[in-house]
């Protein structure tokens, strides 16, 4: 009897909001979780251990769901963990997935993965969205680009850097575009792919296209900073993130990153998705943006 949805992750941001969407939808929801401690007193949410050596344990944590909502992945090397690793991982979850009888994968990606890219993200995600292919299961894979809303990272972090600097750098000329989407419009998707039984592809986009440098200074006109912000090399970011993340002991911003954001990996033309607009949400949430700094390595790698 497929009762109910397994989602990767449900006590993170992704699949926090997706496993909401769930719980409010009326479903059962389990979650594959590498952090069972963060669940929270009283959860709905039945915990089962995200154990990618163990792929009969996964199989049996995922026998009698009807979907898969997967949101795993590494945004940054870390440890033995790379994104070839995080191919293998998935690839094993899908397995194990199939071998459980999960009708429908939801899987989570990225706009313009490409299996011949530079960057070893992109090459990760084409490998993980061909591996859903071959599997021969029924799938719907979302493609979104930067999201925001709740506990975001990219959008909270730039107010919180322009809050914090007297100096903002931009790489290059900042007319790379992004496609921001908000959580909410992203499990909303996510919960309406899980309920059809169509296989498709499906960008995750908001209705707002900005330019990166549009995008810095709003924020900055927002949130009243006096920041001055400057436009320097592309090549002098990666490595400005790199000294900043040794004082936020954070992973601020990769080389793949920047170099696929300023190459508009980020920014795909086609129609909205996404209902939310980046702006209107901005100017809502403008005291508290950036208060606090998001800081990836605690929020992912810290025990719990």
């Amino acid at each position: 009897m497929t009762d109910f949805d397994v989602v990767t992750g449900a006590f993170s941001y992704s699949g926090a909001a997706i496993a909401g969407g769930l719980l409010a939808a009326g479903r059962r929801v389990r979650t594959l979780t590498g952090h069972p401690g963060r669940a929270p007193a009283g959860s709905a949410i039945e915990v089962r251990p995200l154990d990618f050596t163990d792929p009969a344990g996964l199989a049996a944590s995922m026998r009698g769901a009807r979907t898969l909502y997967n949101t795993y992945w590494v945004r940054f090397a870390r440890g033995e963990v790379d994104h070839p690793a995080a191919v293998t991982n998935s690839r094993a979850l899908f397995l194990a997935a199939a071998e459980a009888g999960v009708q429908r994968i939801v899987h989570v990606s990225i706009t313009n993965p490409d299996a011949d890219s530079p960057y070893p993200y992109f090459r990760g995600k084409a490998a993980v969205e061909q591996a859903l292919r071959d599997l021969g299961v029924s799938h719907a894979v979302l493609r979104p680009a930067v999201l925001f809303g709740g506990n975001c990272v990219l959008i909270n972090n730039i107010a919180w850097l322009l809050r914090h600097l007297p100096v903002f750098a931009v790489g290059g000329t900042g007319e790379y575009r992004l496609r921001p989407v908000h959580i909410d419009d992203l499990a909303r998707l996510a919960v309406r792919a899980g309920a059809s039984e169509t296989t498709e592809v499906i960008d995750a986009v908001g209705p707002e296209r900005p330019t990166f440098g549009e995008l810095v200074h709003t924020i900055r006109n927002l949130t009243g900073s006096r920041s001055l912000i400057v436009h320097v090399p592309g090549p002098l970011i990666p490595a400005a993130a790199r000294v900043l993340g040794v004082a936020l002991r954070d992973t601020l911003l990769t080389d793949d990153e920047y170099r696929g954001l300023a190459d508009g990996l980020a920014d795909t033309e086609g129609a909205a998705t996404g209902e939310t607009g980046l702006t209107q949400w901005m100017a809502d949430h403008k005291d508290s943006l950036g208060r606090s700094y998001a800081n990836e390595l605690t929020r992912h790698f810290q025990p719990g």
